[in-house]
C-alpha cells in the first residue's frame, strides 16, 4: 500500500510521515487508523491490516459450510451448488418486499450459491476490503459494507422480489463503489489513479453478471450505488478521538448491531418455520 494520507484541512495528498502539510503548512496528527496496533491478530495468523476483512469472510464461510451440511443432509444440493430452497431457510433474498422480511436484505449478503462463489468472492473481498480499511479506516468500512450489502438487495428485491439471490458481492460492490467515490472527490493524478483502477472494477464485474447465468446484476448495481454514496460523504479519517470520528464509530456499532438483529429476526422465523413443518 502506498504511504501517502489525504490533509484534513486542504484534502491534498501527503505522506505519512508529514506532521505539518507542505500545501497548506497546518498541523496534521496521525489518523484514527494509524493508532491502531500493527502486530498480527490472533498470534500471527491473520495481519491486522486485514483483520476486518478476514472476519467478514470466516463468517462467510462459516455460514457456508453450515448451508452445505444442512443441503447435503436434506439431499437437496452439495458444496458445488446449494439449492434454493436451504438458501431461502437460511436468509437468503426472497420476497422481502412481498413477506416484509427486510432482515434478508442483510443476510442474503452472508451466504453463498456454491463452492465456487464464495471463493471468487472472498478473492474480490481480500483484495478491495483491506485497501478500503487501509484508506477510510475500519468505522468507515463497516457502514460501506453494509450499505453496499442493503443497497444492493434492495435494488434485487425491487426488480425481482421473487428471486432468490445470496452473495457478498452486492456489500463488495459497495468497496468498489467507495473506491470509485474516492478518486471522483480528489481531483489529481493520485485520484484519478484510484478512479480509473476501480471503474474498470465495476465494469468488469457487471460484465461478468450479463455474461454468466444466475448473476444477480441488480444487486451489483445497487451496491456500487450505495458504496459510492456513503464513501462520497465520509471522506477519509480524521483525528481520533474528533466528533466526526466518534460519529462513524457509533455508525459502525450500529450497523453490527443491525446485523445481529437481522440474524436473530432470522433465527426467529426459522424457528416458527421448522416448528410448523415439524
Amino acid at each position: 500500500m502506498d504511504s501517502r494520507r489525504m490533509c484534513p484541512h486542504c484534502r491534498a495528498f501527503i505522506t505519512d510521515k508529514d506532521r505539518v502539510c507542505p500545501y497548506c503548512n497546518e498541523r496534521v496528527g496521525p489518523r484514527a487508523i494509524e493508532r491502531r496496533s500493527d502486530a498480527p491478530a490472533l498470534g500471527g495468523l491473520i495481519p491486522h491490516a486485514r483483520f476486518t476483512t478476514v472476519l467478514i469472510m470466516l463468517i462467510n464461510f462459516g455460514f457456508y459450510l453450515a448451508t452445505t451440511i444442512y443441503a447435503m443432509k436434506s439431499g437437496t444440493g452439495d458444496a458445488m451448488g446449494l439449492d434454493s430452497r436451504t438458501l431461502v431457510l437460511f436468509g437468503a433474498k426472497y420476497q422481502v418486499l412481498a413477506a416484509g422480511q427486510w432482515w434478508r436484505l442483510v443476510t442474503a449478503g452472508f451466504l453463498h450459491g456454491g463452492l465456487l462463489h464464495i471463493l471468487f468472492n472472498s478473492w474480490a473481498l481480500f483484495d478491495v476490503g483491506a485497501m478500503v480499511d487501509e484508506i477510510y479506516g475500519t468505522n468507515r468500512m463497516l457502514v460501506i459494507y453494509f450499505f453496499g450489502n442493503v443497497t444492493g438487495f434492495f435494488f434485487s428485491s425491487v426488480w425481482a422480489d421473487h428471486t432468490p439471490s445470496v452473495g457478498a458481492s452486492a456489500a463488495i460492490c459497495g468497496l468498489v463503489g467507495a473506491m470509485i467515490a474516492l478518486g471522483v472527490r480528489h481531483r489529481n493524478p493520485m485520484g484519478d489513479a484510484i478512479r480509473g483502477t476501480f471503474v474498470r472494477w465495476a465494469v468488469y464485474i457487471l460484465i461478468m453478471g450479463f455474461v454468466m447465468s444466475q448473476t444477480d446484476n441488480a444487486a451489483h448495481i445497487g451496491g456500487l450505488a450505495g458504496g459510492f454514496g456513503i464513501g462520497y460523504l465520509a471522506g477519509t479519517p480524521r483525528y481520533e478521538g474528533s466528533p466526526t470520528e466518534k460519529l462513524w464509530k457509533l455508525s459502525a456499532g450500529l450497523c453490527v448491531l443491525l446485523t445481529v438483529v437481522s440474524f436473530l429476526m432470522w433465527y426467529l422465523w426459522y424457528a416458527r418455520y421448522a416448528q410448523i413443518m415439524g
